[in-house]
């Protein structure tokens, strides 16, 4: 089902860009599974991310990896982290798997 129609100025009112994970480790204080996600925006700098990917991804393997997120959403403490920005992802119950870029961008490109 798809959600309610919104305006071309409520899409512009998001900030996608895509970023680099430079560093990953487990969440151990949030209630479900997840990590914490050090994210390399370029000059918008690095930033935080808790996530529950831990179904589908091992933290060797999301180290280098080019993921997409939403960067102005306000910060949200998760467990004892705060996360500063929302990574995207196709859900499927607790699986997600993560929106990547086919070929290499430079950090902080925004996504339009």
């Amino acid at each position: 089902m798809i959600k309610d129609l919104i305006g071309w100025s409520d899409f512009e009112k998001i900030d996608l860009r895509v970023g680099t994970i430079i560093n990953a480790s487990i969440n151990e204080k949030a209630k479900k599974p997840a990590y914490i996600l050090e994210i390399d925006f370029g000059t918008i700098g690095i930033k935080k991310s808790s996530a529950q990917i831990t179904e589908r991804y091992k933290i060797n393997e999301l180290i280098g990896q080019q993921i997409v997120a939403v960067v102005n959403f306000p910060p949200k403490q998760i467990a004892q982290t705060m996360s500063e920005c929302l990574i995207l992802g196709a859900v499927d119950g607790s699986d997600v798997n993560l929106l990547t870029l086919s070929q290499t961008s430079k950090n902080g490109l925004k996504i339009s």
